[in-house]
């Protein structure tokens, strides 16, 4: 009896491993995947000019290895000459042979099919490349418009998100949620509707090609950010508040002490997001900056693939050089992005 008990458990132990085995065969493939992009941005922007558009493609950067006969920049071959593989330079070459020279005999001369032999190459990483792409434009300028923007809106998106949430959360008045679900209804609107009237407005208060466009609405609250908030702080018990406001403490008091240290992790989910999407954001520079000096990293670096197209190692730098912090923020803050997600997924 007992043997015959165990021989599910042990069925289904194995069935259960296999799943497991399964699913991290199928992840790490995934992971692969989408991590080719990156890998080969990174492999271009240390390559040499040449390289990058070299077939067949190289992952890891090489050059050729060249020596000097008589004046002249000569590439090493490795040839089989008379049975015997012998490392020569290339020194003129006829149609499909060509006239092979010992380095450190010039006067031994060999003449062989040049495709029977294979180019010497040695690793070779051009570190010099980023400091070529930033001097190739002026990115400094367009860092700093892009961290004004990205500072200031995640300031403005946290203060203003924080405030509404907490109403909507902690507060009771006629017709509060015809009030919250006419905010989430313009989620359901594209930007694109209210394009037109948003450019004119700008343009009639003289902040077209300014940065102002791009940084006071954040001070206004968004429909996503304070469901994500509110559904947060629903979360939290009200005992809470009604022990502080026995203690004296006003509304005030009770959001900056007691709501929002409790509301880090969500808080930290809205500021990673609102970072991000300003970081990458192309469309709305687009729209309103116009001056170059104005240009946030997006609108530099497609002036840049404009400019140097043909440069492919100096526009995989600059796009690797864009690509970093964003790179960095979730590697630091992933561990309060996935509570922050976890908690108000699941408690709201």
């Amino acid at each position: 009896m007992r043997t015959s008990a165990t021989k599910p458990q042990r069925s289904k132990k194995r069935a259960e491993r296999l799943e497991k085995i399964i699913g991290l065969v199928i992840l790490t493939i995934g992971a692969v995947a989408i991590s080719i992009p990156l890998l080969w941005m990174i492999s271009s922007s240390l390559k040499g000019k040449n390289a990058v558009n070299a077939f067949p493609p190289q992952w890891i950067p090489r050059e050729p290895v060249k020596v000097e006969l008589d004046g002249r920049a000569c590439y090493l071959y490795d040839i089989p000459i008379d049975g015997e593989m012998r490392r020569l330079a290339l020194y003129r070459k006829n149609g499909p042979t060509g006239i092979f020279v010992d380095p450190e005999n010039p006067e031994e001369q060999y003449e062989a099919p040049v495709l029977d032999g294979k180019r010497v190459t040695r690793i070779k990483f051009h570190w010099e490349n980023f400091g070529l792409a930033l001097k190739a434009a002026p990115f400094a300028r367009y860092a700093l418009n892009t961290l004004l923007i990205v500072v200031f809106g995640t300031i403005g998106t946290l203060l203003s998100c924080t405030l509404v949430a907490y109403g909507f959360a902690r507060f009771r008045a006629p017709g509060m949620n015809w009030l919250f679900l006419l905010l989430l209804a313009t989620v359901m609107l594209p930007p694109q509707v209210t394009l037109i009237p948003t450019f004119i407005l700008f343009t009639r208060i003289h902040w077209y090609d300014t940065l102002y466009p791009l940084i006071i609405p954040t001070f206004f609250a968004n429909a996503w950010d304070v469901f994500l908030l509110r559904q947060f702080f629903m979360s939290l018990p009200r005992e809470l508040d009604e022990a502080a406001i026995i203690d004296g403490c006003s509304y005030w008091c009770i959001l900056w002490k007691i709501i929002v240290p409790q509301s880090f992790p969500a808080l930290a989910t809205v500021a990673i997001f609102t970072m991000l999407y300003a970081w990458n954001d192309f469309y709305e520079p687009l729209i309103y900056l116009q001056s170059p000096e104005h240009w946030t990293l997006a609108l530099g670096l497609q002036g840049f693939n404009a400019l140097y197209a043909k440069q492919g190692h100096l526009l995989m730098a600059a796009s690797l050089m864009m690509v970093v912090p964003p790179v960095l923020i979730f590697f630091f803050a992933q561990r309060l992005f996935i509570q922050g997600v976890v908690v108000s997924g699941i408690k709201g």
